[in-house]
């Protein structure tokens, strides 16, 4: 059983910049797949980035790409989501999540979750 811890989270203006981390115990972390996933009000849990147990991989949706980057430190078993350029439309709950196998980018194949961290960005 694995269990995730985000924070970082807050509330930053427009343009400006956050750094979100995710802590893993309970698992062997260097052994899976971490993705950050959001969800804004209203809205349905959408992928933003993920990467591969050994960091080599990234892929990341097309609305942030260029923007946010993720990372992992395995030995510190945390993964990272720094996010620049914040727009108002980042605005949402983010959560990371992790899968016994490579990255993906789909919510329903991802096993373990953490309990999400609050993300606002005014304009």
């Amino acid at each position: 059983q694995v269990q995730l811890v985000e924070s970082g989270g807050g509330l930053v203006q427009a343009g400006g910049s956050l750094r979100l981390s995710c802590v893993a115990s309970g698992g062997t972390f260097s052994s899976y797949g971490m993705g950050w996933f959001r969800q804004a009000p209203g809205k349905e849990r959408e992928f933003v980035a993920a990467i591969s147990w050994s960091g080599d991989s990234t892929y990341y949706s097309g609305s942030v790409k260029g923007r946010f980057t993720i990372s992992r430190d395995n030995a510190k078993g945390t993964v990272y989501l720094q996010m620049n350029s914040l727009k108002p439309g980042d605005t949402a709950v983010y959560y990371c999540a992790a899968r016994p196998a490579t990255l993906s980018a789909r919510v329903n194949e991802y096993v373990y979750w953490g309990q999400g961290t609050q993300v606002t960005v005014s304009s």
